[in-house]
């Protein structure tokens, strides 16, 4: 049986112009469960990371409000609270998708911790956007109180920004093989995983967020999946995106998506990271990975559809299949 690691954006919970409120989340968390079970019937063992921006941003919100009340928490619990939050939520739609199936595929939330290294350059340089915007005067109010590192936002305001640190162990892998190797389907790495660091012999949470992307290429390096998949808001991955000149992908290797990210085509902030991830598992033995919308998974995967990534190796082959036309969307 393949294995999957199964990468979903922040859209498969809150959609654009969503509050994301519970009831908006656990419907949006059934349409992409749906999306999953039909990967199931078609003989995939799935591992599923997701991201929590918004909702790690809500939470630190929601402390930082009740401070008066109640102790506040930190960005490393936060994460691990959103976590258990989308996992919940997942969790719930998932069994009750296989069940209407007829699939007897168990699902369980892995509370994930991702080592990084405290001397990571990123630790010293925060670049990290999170939370709500504030005004001059309530930033620097909150850069006095909490020490906060804060970056302004011409058009919005004022930003908290924290570290993002490149991953570099996943804590709890061992569990997270064992379990799939069991046929369990496995929801993990929440958000990147929560950020860890090793201290004098002890695991220690630091304020920081981990990219969802990268700590998931991480995983599905160790280990050893068929198909690494990335689920964001297009169809495709996109050349001149938005441009009158746009153009999609659809079969490519890895060495020329690497042109093209070196070219300017994927901003660091948007698709930059997506294409990253996909390289580091490729160029670490991965046979293949897709990039595609939530709506599209099962076209994807069946070759229908979404951007087709290979290794340089397999690249010609692959790309030599005829390619059924399918709607490009245009997003």
């Amino acid at each position: 049986m393949k294995t999957m690691l199964l990468a979903v954006g922040g859209n498969a919970l809150i959609r654009t112009g969503e509050k994301g409120t519970v009831a908006e989340q656990l419907a949006n968390a059934r349409r992409t469960a749906a999306e999953i079970v039909g990967l199931c019937q078609q003989g995939y063992r799935i591992v599923l990371t997701h991201g929590n921006g918004p909702q790690v941003g809500a939470a630190l919100l929601r402390s930082e409000r009740a401070v008066s009340q109640v102790p506040g928490h930190s960005l490393d619990v936060c994460d691990a609270s959103t976590q258990g939050e989308i996992g919940y939520l997942l969790q719930q739609s998932l069994e009750s998708e296989l069940k209407a199936a007829g699939l007897r595929t168990p699902v369980v939330t892995v509370l994930t911790q991702t080592v990084v290294s405290i001397d990571d350059e990123a630790m010293r340089h925060p670049t990290k956007p999170i939370g709500p915007f504030y005004s001059r005067a309530d930033a620097e109010e909150r850069r006095r109180q909490f020490g906060w590192e804060i970056v302004e936002d011409a058009a919005r305001g004022y930003r908290r920004v924290v570290p993002s640190p490149e991953p570099i162990e996943i804590v709890e892998f061992e569990v997270i093989r064992d379990l799939v190797e069991q046929g369990v389907l496995v929801i993990a790495c929440g958000g990147g995983g929560i950020p860890v660091v090793w201290r004098d012999g002890k695991l220690e949470g630091v304020e920081a967020v981990i990219d969802k992307d990268r700590a998931s290429a991480l995983l599905a390096t160790c280990l050893g999946v068929d198909l690494f998949v990335i689920s964001t808001d297009t169809d495709y991955v996109y050349l001149d995106y938005k441009k009158s000149a746009q153009q999609p992908l659809r079969r490519v290797s890895a060495s020329e998506l690497e042109l093209y990210l070196g070219g300017g085509q994927f901003p660091p902030g948007n698709m930059g990271p997506k294409i990253e991830s996909v390289l580091r598992f490729l160029r670490a033995g991965g046979q293949q990975a897709i990039i595609t919308s939530c709506e599209n998974l099962r076209k994807a995967v069946a070759g229908l559809a979404g951007t087709q990534i290979f290794p340089d190796t397999a690249a010609a082959e692959a790309m030599a299949e005829p390619v059924v036309e399918v709607p490009v969307g245009g997003r």
